[in-house]
């Protein structure tokens, strides 16, 4: 995975610290879209573009929250290729907007002489020609309060007395679950990659036990923090257990926590945020100090794992 350093695109990574723990870079673009006029950055339908990977969870919870917002005319969506090469994100001639043919171009496009990580999603100003964010859970969070006019207004993300509880239930998933799979996989040591499976597996037997009287995270209705968990759970068998070695246990073993993660993707609009065949593409083929052969695994079988199969969960009410 390579980062530009002062406007030069590197191929080489920051690497792991001493103990040989995975550490996730800051994103460094962290403005904000404001109905109130508060920022220069007005929710005009059609002034931003969504730069998106159907791979990536990060951009998956954001493609969720512009689903579940009715969004889509409001903020068109650019898809990089699912494989992630010595050049990073790439269009292969999809960027209508910018005609740039790698993601790192639009970070010096944004921000010449830029030093940091290259990453999706990223929220592009054609107005003022910048990224405005490429923080997810920043973008969740506009595209929940700051485009009402555009959307469905009746539609909260995190509902109004909850924004604290919520948030806490996503920090509390965000350590173990969703950057947990990446610190198992990109571990260089043994220790390193222990540690982090074994905080994975801690949290998502407390989530097994909170479902179980739970239908939804945060009780009867699904908030945020459900659509921050379940790009993670989504991908788990197909990708995490074998390619990231977070083979404990398959999703599918927790009667539970794979109910409920069925019960979130037959929720309306969710589906459509949803490509597998991509993420594995993605994952398989992008990260040669993993998996330098870059094939892809034929497994688990959909009869294992069938995504389409009745919850069951609509008994649970709370």
């Amino acid at each position: 995975m390579g980062r530009l350093l002062d406007g030069k695109w590197v191929t080489e990574d920051l690497g792991p610290d001493a103990q040989g723990r995975y550490v996730r870079r800051a994103t460094l673009f962290r403005d904000w879209v404001r109905a109130d006029g508060s920022t220069p950055y007005a929710p005009t339908p059609g002034r931003y573009v969504l730069y998106a990977s159907w791979a990536c969870g990060w951009t998956h919870r954001v493609l969720l929250a512009r689903a579940l917002k009715k969004l889509e005319a409001a903020i068109p969506v650019i898809y990089a290729l699912p494989f992630m090469g010595p050049e990073g994100w790439g269009f292969g001639g999809a960027d209508t907007e910018n005609g740039t043919d790698w993601l790192w171009q639009l970070y010096l496009r944004a921000r010449p002489g830029y030093t940091g990580r290259v990453s999706v999603p990223v929220l592009w100003d054609t107005e003022t020609g910048t990224i405005v964010s490429n923080e997810s859970a920043d973008l969740l969070a506009m595209f929940d309060r700051e485009f009402d006019a555009h959307g469905d207004a009746t539609v909260r993300l995190y509902p109004e007395g909850l924004e604290a509880e919520i948030e806490a239930m996503v920090q509390a998933n965000y350590g173990p679950v969703n950057n947990g799979v990446y610190r198992a996989g990109f571990a260089q040591s043994q220790g390193a990659h222990t540690e982090a499976v074994t905080a994975l597996f801690s949290r998502l037997g407390e989530l097994e036990e909170h479902l179980r009287t739970h239908r939804y995270l945060m009780g009867a209705s699904p908030t945020a923090a459900d659509f921050c968990l379940f790009p993670t759970l989504y991908r788990f068998d197909a990708v995490y257990y074998t390619h990231f070695k977070c083979n404990v246990r398959h999703l599918y073993e927790y009667p539970n926590l794979w109910a409920y993660a069925r019960d979130v993707y037959s929720l309306p609009g969710v589906r459509g945020t949803c490509n597998l065949p991509q993420a594995i593409e993605h994952y398989y083929t992008s990260h040669e100090s993993i998996h330098p052969r870059r094939y892809i695994p034929l497994g688990p079988s959909a009869d294992r794992v069938d995504w389409e199969e009745p919850h069951d969960r609509d008994g649970i009410s709370c």
